[in-house]
């Protein structure tokens, strides 16, 4: 998203990277698969409809989020999406 790091570090940043996405989209509809775990990472794709409150206009997006843990805690989240 414009504005918004790819990459979050420690789950703090994670959580707010989060609320601010619930808080910025009208989530319509949308789906989850994974995990799909490789070593000390983990692969989800979702695919969402939504419609982003800024623009008002309704779109799917499809993206992957790639998560590292480290002592069993998420501690890296890196989101893949075609612009």
């Amino acid at each position: 998203m414009p504005g918004m790091d790819q990459i979050q570090r420690e789950i703090q940043a994670i959580k707010e990277k989060n609320q601010w996405w619930v808080e910025n989209h009208e989530v319509h509809g949308g789906t989850v698969e994974g995990p799909y775990p490789n070593g000390d990472r983990f692969i989800l794709h979702f695919k969402y409809d939504v419609t982003p409150k800024q623009t008002g206009k309704r779109i799917t997006l499809d993206e992957t989020g790639l998560y590292t843990v480290q002592d069993g805690k998420i501690v890296k989240e890196e989101f893949f999406y075609s612009m």
